[in-house]
């Protein structure tokens, strides 16, 4: 009986181990445009919460870091970059 209510207790913990949690992603991102040799540049925080998500699905949702430049003449750079708490 004793190894029966072992087992169970144990399973029941790893369970609750594997559970999903509240995520946040917090992205911030800089957009740099360069015309005449003068740069400038604004920044923008986008914070997006995820109740009861697993760590994998969030890592998915939330990106580590982009970069985008425009192709055409190369006078924008935007990178976003963002953390996940």
């Amino acid at each position: 009986m004793k190894k029966i209510t072992l087992i169970a207790v144990a399973l029941i913990a790893v369970s609750f181990a594997s559970c999903k949690k509240a995520k946040t992603c917090t992205c911030t991102t800089t957009d740099t445009y360069t015309s005449g040799g003068v740069s400038y540049s604004t920044t923008m925080t986008n914070v997006t919460s995820y109740d009861k998500i697993s760590s994998g699905d969030a890592n998915k949702l939330c990106p580590k870091t982009e970069t985008y430049t425009d192709s055409a003449n190369n006078n924008e750079v935007k990178t976003t970059t963002c953390t996940l708490s």
